[in-house]
């Protein structure tokens, strides 16, 4: 009796699971799904830009202070302030300086005196020796007395002249023009000798330093204008120089560029060099969500292969990115010139799948 009603239910389910498969395989198939599409446009001596990045700094940035030690008579510049070559920017206290010029004056007077009755006396000597009034012995002492007496004086004036340089030097000026861009002291402090008081940036000559590859560096001639990218928009750079040593971290070589004073751009930016690299091997350009991940560090693309009635079925083919960038690749394979490539959505499909081609995009540019 229970043997007789298992074989019933299982009668009954075959036959429901028969009339089901009859029903499905009477269902039209799908309609084939509408992708967005590219062709695969083929570049032969392709040169693609890279950038490489630089900082700009003032061609010249120095920290000013005075060679002698002193109390802080003035300051006359603040932070932003811009100078011109030979503005004064501070001053030392000289009025002990002043009292040793004098007294140094006073010390080359007297040895100008002494100097006059020394070469007074060699004349007066000169003609007794004529006479035969002294010996030769004697007018020689003489002379010597008056070339010491000149030598005391030579010492004394140039020890004021010493002491003016001093005093001259208590006058800070600007080197260059530029613009003050910090202040380490006030009036009144006592400022060591070579003690950074004023840090000067010089205005309006501006150049960039960029790392580059050996040999793209060795490329580079005198005088070469090259354009640099910056927020602005491009500007262009002279190159001047190279250092031809390669850096030991980050393994490129320093070249140094000038940059047009109205370019617009300030000290401390960072800016990128534009170079055209050419691609040796033949390619095209594809979006990178239309690479789908292949086997051995390969990618695939989804190319659209006419099938029988209505759409494109999809079909895996492998490709090599030569070039991989933030929004596309420069790939090439097993892909013919012309043949559309599924531009995006590779998540959403499988191989084999039934598409049809609702839009074509760009070229990825």
């Amino acid at each position: 009796m229970v043997a007789g009603a298992a074989i019933g239910v299982a009668i009954l389910v075959f036959g429901v699971s028969t009339l089901r498969a009859e029903a499905n395989s009477a269902l039209p198939p799908p309609p084939p799904l509408p992708v967005s599409v590219i062709e695969a446009d083929y570049d032969a001596g392709l040169a693609v830009e890279d950038l490489y990045p630089g900082l700009v700094a003032a061609r010249r940035e120095t920290a000013l202070g005075f060679e002698r030690a002193g109390r802080l008579d003035a300051l006359t510049v603040d932070v932003g302030d811009r100078v011109a070559v030979g503005d004064v920017l501070a001053r030392l206290d000289t009025r002990a300086l002043d009292a040793q010029i004098i007294a140094a004056d006073a010390q080359t007077a007297e040895a100008a005196a002494q100097t006059a009755l020394a070469e007074d006396t060699q004349d007066r000597q000169a003609q007794l020796l004529e006479r035969g009034h002294i010996s030769q012995q004697r007018f020689d002492e003489v002379i010597t007395s008056t070339r010491a007496a000149q030598a005391r004086q030579n010492a004394a004036a140039a020890a004021a002249d010493a002491l003016r340089v001093q005093r001259d030097l208590s006058v800070l000026t600007a080197p260059f023009e530029g613009v003050i861009t910090a202040r380490f002291a006030d009036e009144g402090a006592i400022a060591q000798p070579g003690q950074a008081l004023l840090e000067l940036v010089e205005a309006g000559a501006l150049e960039v330093r960029v790392g580059l590859p050996r040999d793209t560096a060795a490329g580079l001639s005198m005088g070469d204008v090259l354009d640099f990218v910056t927020p602005a928009g491009r500007v262009p750079g002279r190159f001047r120089a190279t250092t031809g040593v390669v850096d030991r971290q980050s393994r490129t070589v320093t070249v140094v560029f000038d940059l047009d004073q109205a370019s617009g751009i300030a000290a401390g930016e960072v800016i990128r060099l534009s170079l055209d690299t050419p691609m040796e091997q033949a390619g095209f350009w594809v979006p990178t969500q239309a690479l789908a991940e292949g086997r051995r560090g390969l990618w695939s693309v989804y190319v659209l292969v006419p099938q029988e009635g209505e759409g494109h079925a999809l079909e895996a083919r492998p490709v090599e990115a030569l070039r991989v960038e933030t929004d596309r690749a420069f790939v090439r394979g097993a892909v013919n010139a012309g043949e559309m490539i599924l531009a995006g959505g590779i998540q959403r499909v499988t191989p084999g799948q039934s598409v049809v081609p609702a839009r074509i995009e760009a070229r990825a540019q």
